[in-house]
């Protein structure tokens, strides 16, 4: 499909690909060129000739992205790794309870840089893989270091199947269309190590598949992971690289690729990929699209659904009600997904644009989507927000609009039959908003606080919790932000929703991942335990200060951990510091906590340097395992030579 003529193979070595036309896009009749709003390019040439009309800012002719890649670290010397495997890592025993990343949809797993299975953990370290035997925690170690070529990303577990994702940067001299005089090439890629871990001491590699592209997410349903990657247009004098998958034995061929009929602000490649993480030998499935760069993917255990701002002429078929005029709206695409196949369905539209993987949610084989719409008129600025349920054509078959005019949506969450949602300016609207008739949704009742939260996680049918920031009003009639906002609502009256409790930790610039990843997020309700990664800027009084009331900051790292009910609130059940000293980082700090998780009655909190062991009945600290983490500097742009 393309003019590109590699002069030599990848200096990353020769890794076995191979091209999949997937069954996604694909047409009984081999004239069909359209799907939706999709339009299928007929050649390699059609694809430049679009690109260089619509797509070639912030590229050079050489090849060499303006925007800063990834750098591939020479491989260790044989003999390098710093740890020899122990002589057995076959399991003995594990916990009769554990905890597993906290996701968006039950049965459908997200890509993290940590998992666990009830005895061992598994984690991304710098540039190594470190599986530790984190049970019994008395007894915890890492059995085993693998150096990951690339910058590992995420991974998923799957029995004894562990797949890495790792982004690096190959070379290739090319010699563009007309052209006698390769030249070199950087192109970032993606690479998933698919490793057996039946041995924990030494994972044996089974298999690298190769998307080009930078890492954007990943799911995993049963065995089959599905991946997307983007990357923007990289030109080469008059040519540009197409998108490739790489796995077995045959040689690269593109996938073929389709763009919106509707114009777009900037062009950026995806490209989709499923394959399976037990069958070694499988032909992945792949498609690739040019789309915006504003992008969010959504998937359920049946359907695949990626999501994109458009900001050009409205497509009629899928517009809906009471939007016209709007100048910001998203395309969402729907792929059904089934056994590592990617099927594409339908396309629909909606005004206003995505806050994150959780303005979406299917139900009952619709779609819900929560939008911000922001705009402006000859009077002024505009903002409000919208809720609509597309059906499995996705069609707009129930709309809300205008909700909370001058505000934009904080934090949604789709539970059933209800979205909570909480909206910002100066107070925290939270909206009950009734979605049992998808033909005719409505507001229930909504309860006005000080603070918003940004993320929102179910404690049961009644009860929200909602984790974000206090604010107060600040000396000129305006809002500032305070600490960190934990609150638990109750829904029971859904016409009359309340604050429960509400607890406030830390001074203005108090943070945590949490409000930014989900996975950061530890909730069991069995357990009756709720821990959040903090980075706290505590207040330090100056008594020796000639100023009454002087003080000062500090930051510390720590794991809150409390207990949760509806009749008392929140209760402190005891803090884990992994770091007291004060940090320019904050919660990007080497020591600050990222993630948590428990087995039996062990808690486990995770920082970039190591791993703490806490017992749950008495928070006293049991190990601590260093993991193989250095502070380095952040990698130029390509390759020094």
């Amino acid at each position: 499909m393309g003019n590109w003529k590699p002069v030599t193979a990848a200096a990353l070595g020769c890794l076995v690909v191979a091209a999949i036309i997937g069954t996604a896009l694909a047409s009984d009749d081999a004239g069909a060129r359209t799907r939706g709003d999709l339009e299928k390019f007929g050649s390699a040439e059609e694809i430049r000739a679009f690109l260089k009309e619509h797509a070639q800012k912030g590229w050079s002719d050489s090849g060499y992205s303006r925007i800063p890649g990834g750098v591939v670290p020479a491989a260790p010397a044989a003999g390098e790794n710093a740890l020899a495997p122990v002589a057995t890592a076959v399991p003995t025993s594990s916990a009769r309870d554990y905890s597993t990343t906290n996701v968006q949809v039950e049965g459908v797993d997200e890509a993290d840089f940590v998992k666990n299975d009830g005895k061992y953990i598994y984690i991304l370290s710098g540039e190594t893989l470190a599986i530790v035997e984190a049970f019994p925690a008395k007894d915890a170690r890492i059995v085993s270091e693998t150096w990951i070529d690339g910058r590992p990303t995420a991974l998923f577990l799957a029995g004894d199947r562990l797949v890495v994702f790792a982004v690096a940067t190959e070379e290739e001299m090319t010699a563009p269309e007309g052209s006698v005089t390769p030249v070199p090439v950087w192109r970032t890629v993606t690479r998933a190590y698919v490793y057996d871990v039946g041995d924990r001491a030494d994972p044996e590699p089974v298999r690298t598949l190769t998307f080009t592209g930078d890492y954007y997410d990943a799911r995993m349903v049963g065995e089959y992971v599905y991946t997307l990657t983007r990357e923007s247009p990289v030109w080469v004098r008059d040519d540009v690289a197409l998108p490739e998958v790489r796995a077995g034995g045959a040689p690269p061929v593109r996938p073929e690729i389709y763009r919106p009929k509707t114009p777009m602000q900037n062009y950026v490649f995806y490209t989709a990929t499923a394959f399976s993480v037990r069958k070694d030998t499988d032909t992945p499935d792949a498609e690739a699209f040019l789309l915006g760069y504003d992008t969010t993917l959504f998937a359920s255990q049946k359907n695949l659904y990626i999501g994109y701002r458009n900001t050009g002429p409205a497509y009629s078929s899928g517009t809906a009600t009471g939007s016209a005029g709007t100048l910001e709206r998203t395309i969402i695409h729907r792929f059904a997904i089934e056994r590592g196949k990617i099927d594409y369905k339908a396309m629909g539209e909606v005004p206003g644009r995505l806050l994150n993987q959780f303005s979406l949610d299917e139900h009952a084989g619709n779609l819900r989507v929560a939008t911000t719409v922001e705009g402006w008129t000859r009077e002024g600025s505009f903002q409000y927000n919208n809720v609509y349920v597309l059906d499995p054509a996705m069609k707009t078959i129930g709309t809300l609009e205008h909700i909370a005019p001058d505000e934009r949506i904080y934090a949604a969450r789709f539970v059933g039959d209800r979205l909570y949602l909480v909206t910002f300016k100066r107070v925290d609207p939270l909206f009950v908003i009734d979605l049992s008739d998808p033909e005719h949704p409505g507001i229930l009742g909504k309860l006005k606080i000080p603070g918003y939260s940004d993320y929102l996680h179910p404690y049961d049918a009644n009860h929200i919790i909602g984790v974000g920031k206090e604010t107060g009003e600040n000396a000129w009639g305006g809002v500032s932000v305070e600490g960190l906002k934990i609150a638990l609502f109750d829904v029971s009256d859904v016409n009359n929703p309340l604050e429960v409790d509400t607890v406030v930790i830390g001074e203005a610039g108090t943070d945590s991942e949490a409000l930014r990843d989900h996975k950061a997020f530890l909730f069991v309700k069995e357990k009756n335990l709720l821990v959040i990664p903090v980075s706290e800027i505590k207040r330090v009084e100056n008594p020796g200060s000639k100023y009454p009331g002087s003080y000062g900051t500090t930051t510390r790292q720590v794991a809150y951990v409390y207990s949760v009910s509806p009749s008392s609130g929140f209760t402190l059940a005891g803090t884990v510091v992994h770091g007291e000293r004060g940090s320019p980082y904050g919660w990007n700090a080497p020591d600050a906590v990222r993630r948590s998780l428990f087995m039996d009655d062990t808690l486990y909190t995770i920082s970039a340097r190591s791993i703490i062991m806490t017992g749950l009945h008495d928070y006293s600290r049991i190990n601590e395992v260093l993991l193989p983490y250095r502070e380095e500097a952040y990698p130029p742009p390509y390759p020094v030579r």
